[in-house]
């Protein structure tokens, strides 16, 4: 099997998916720093594995990890080890720990921030309109990223005064490019974050999820501030990241597709319909790190050896042809049935989904009804990827928003 080394630049993440789907459902990859794992490419078999329980997330099952070749300075060890929460273990705990984090985690207080979004994306959308007309817009910078950072905040009760520091340690937390030596410094800095966060909500517990979660128990049973402290950590960085280049997506498919942007302008085609696709065909996450193989599995005409690492290739899976037919590599946004897995499959399913539909469900038609015009600034070709191997994340979006609705159109 020809191991295939993943790019840490990202720079043709389309070409490195179907290489990997063409290499099988089970392909041999190395991950930025040299660590070699396997990946599932097809739907189909990604959909059994992450339903396997001979498919686990406790570390210690991992040969490369109990052989010592995993460094503490691995710029991906806070995806692979990032601490005990309910991203990390299985069966029974991890029953446990998400039984809790739903008790806080419910619909009626998703839904509750509905109006809180609305009113966020209106103020983006104000503070959009009064920029220097006719110049190009970092979309990214400027909508994509602050308002599902504010609508994730105001969830956990994370203080505003917090979001320049999170944002620069989140940058170095997901980048294959954060020197290793910084690397240490930049996990205990994200825990005291954290854990400065937890201390100011069990002093001052409010109407937020962190309050919540320090509260919520199940007989008797209640989180530790290990766990506390992780689940808030995981919660926030999936809750904004996947949001934020859910909405890029969107923009990018919109805008590369002009006749159907047209007829979802028209109103022809649904904002479902186009935010379920991008998932499916240009997911906001491309890999997920990390699950180990408690004995040899049986994958296609492949073997995941016991004790080896397996990611999940979500960005070559969504391209599936077994599972989407002939027209998997195009996007079409009335494509039905969709039953795409961008969110994950199975017990460790994101909890978030709900949110991050929310989000993009209110924020992009909004957008669009706001700068009916809006287009990409620069060709499609020019957009990069950032040095993140977990997320299909641009550097920048850069827009001409065009004449806003009511001023002369």
């Amino acid at each position: 099997m020809t191991r295939i080394a993943l790019d840490p630049f990202v720079t043709d993440l389309d070409g490195e998916s179907a290489a990997l789907r063409a290499a099988g459902p089970l392909a041999e990859v190395e991950l930025p720093g040299g660590v070699h794992v396997y990946a599932v490419t097809r739907h189909a078999e990604a959909r059994a594995l992450l339903t396997d329980s001979r498919v686990v997330k406790d570390i210690n099952v991992w040969n490369a990890w109990q052989r010592g070749e995993i460094p503490m300075d691995w710029p991906l060890i806070g995806l692979a080890n990032p601490g005990r929460s309910m991203l990390t273990v299985d069966g029974a705990d991890h029953r446990r720990l998400r039984t809790l984090v739903a008790q806080a985690l419910t619909v009626k207080r998703v839904e509750r921030l509905r109006a809180g979004i609305e009113a966020l994306t209106n103020a983006s959308l104000e503070k959009l309109a009064a920029l220097p007309a006719g110049a190009p817009v970092d979309l990214k910078a400027e909508f994509a990223y602050p308002l599902p950072m504010n609508v994730i905040s105001e969830l956990m009760g994370v203080d505003a005064a917090d979001h320049p520091r999170l944002k620069e340690l989140f940058e170095k937390f997901f980048s294959t490019q954060t020197p290793p030596e910084e690397v240490p410094q930049m996990m205990a800095d994200l825990g005291t974050l954290f854990t400065k966060i937890v201390d100011s909500k069990r002093a001052n517990p409010g109407d937020d999820l962190t309050s919540a979660l320090i509260a919520a128990s199940e007989d008797g049973d209640h989180l530790s501030d290990e766990e506390i402290v992780n689940t808030l950590q995981l919660i926030i960085a999936a809750g904004h990241e996947t949001t934020i280049s859910l909405i890029v997506n969107v923009v990018e498919a919109l805008a590369t597709h002009p006749e159907q942007r047209k007829k979802v302008l028209n109103g022809e085609i649904g904002w479902d319909g186009v935010i379920e696709e991008t998932l499916r065909w240009n997911t906001p996450t491309s890999h997920v790190l990390i699950r180990f193989a408690t004995e040899d599995i049986e994958v296609g005409d492949k073997i995941l050896p016991r004790g080896e690492g397996l990611i999940v290739s979500f960005g070559a899976l969504g391209r599936d042809e077994e599972q989407y037919g002939p027209t998997a590599g195009e996007f079409d946004a009335t494509r039905t049935p969709n039953r795409h897995i961008a969110f994950g499959h199975g017990p460790h399913i994101c909890p978030g989904a709900a949110l991050s539909r929310l989000e993009a469900g209110i924020a992009l038609p909004a957008l669009y009804e706001r700068f009916p015009e809006l287009d990409l600034a620069v060709p499609a070709s020019e957009l990069r990827n950032k040095p993140i191997v977990t997320q299909n994340d641009l550097h920048e979006l850069p827009v001409e928003l065009g004449c806003p609705f009511g001023h002369g159109n």
